[in-house]
């Protein structure tokens, strides 16, 4: 969000749930990004990431009279938004969970010669591109659902370890002696496997076909690729700097934030025009 104060954005909840519109407008628009990246990286497709994100943001809305600035605001909507993704079932891979060992066999194993060619005359560059993007996304499914929301928090947002026990209700230490068990963990996989990312012999572009033969890419629908990347100083007020953890923080240059899909935007627009500003005044 644009860099505002938490007097400022203290004031524009005020406003909101006193009924101005325009300044609930401000509010959704400014964590907007936050809320869908955190729900991309946290359940792994563009698709469920923008179901969560409506239903995240909906939920901030209605939950609006209820911030009382004990908190930063986004600090406040971070905790909506993991509490909501850490319970979340509806997406993909809840229904077909991961693991580091069905990846690294797959890399091993997968037959990745006998396909033939499915580009549909895409480019095999930007294929290749957009599965790297979502590999490693995709990858993140491999850990349990709190190490993977403390993994996003602290390698993607670069949340301050204090912030981010808060938001996960555990103590600083604990956050920041799971967030390098993780890290280390993510990075000893990637030097294994991970041509693009590490040392490993596997190469995106050797293994299109492969992933649009078994779904994981749709070169009718290339959804990282065609994304607007933006700054991830943009995506928060809350630190500027990574915690000094460990001296892991390049090998995870694949966590790139990206502005929420228009059809998100617009959804949510629709939602803000028609509805009654009475669901954010509280009793």
């Amino acid at each position: 969000m644009n860099k505002k104060t938490n007097e400022e954005l203290q004031a524009l909840v005020e406003k909101a749930t006193a009924g101005d519109k325009e300044a609930l407008e401000t509010l959704v628009a400014g964590v907007r990004d936050i809320v869908f990246n955190l729900s991309l990286r946290m359940l792994g497709t563009f698709p469920d990431a923008e179901d969560a994100t409506q239903d995240i943001l909906l939920k901030m809305i209605t939950h609006l009279s209820s911030f009382r600035g004990d908190s930063l605001f986004t600090t406040w909507v971070f905790s909506i938004a993991a509490n909501y993704l850490k319970n979340y079932k509806r997406h993909m891979f809840a229904q077909y969970p991961l693991s580091f060992e069905y990846y690294g066999d797959d890399i091993e194993n997968g037959k990745i010669e006998d396909v033939p060619d499915l580009t549909q005359n895409v480019e095999k560059d930007i294929l290749a591109e957009e599965l790297k993007m979502s590999c490693t996304n995709v990858m993140l499914q491999c850990l349990d659902t709190e190490s993977r929301c403390i993994f996003i928090l602290g390698t993607m947002f670069k949340v301050d370890s204090r912030i981010a026990g808060d938001i996960l209700e555990m103590t600083p230490e604990a956050y920041r002696q799971r967030l390098s068990r993780v890290r280390k963990k993510m990075a000893d996989f990637l030097e294994q496997y991970c041509g693009e990312y590490g040392g490993g012999r596997c190469k995106c572009k050797d293994r299109v076909n492969y992933a649009i033969q078994n779904h994981r890419i749709n070169p009718m629908q290339l959804d990282y690729t065609t994304a607007t990347e933006i700054s991830a100083q943009t995506m928060m007020d809350v630190k500027n700097a990574m915690e000094d953890i460990d001296d892991l923080s390049q090998d995870f240059s694949f966590c790139k934030p990206y502005q929420s899909p228009e059809r998100t935007k617009h959804l949510i627009q629709e939602f803000l025009e028609s509805t009654q500003l009475s669901i954010v005044q509280g009793p």
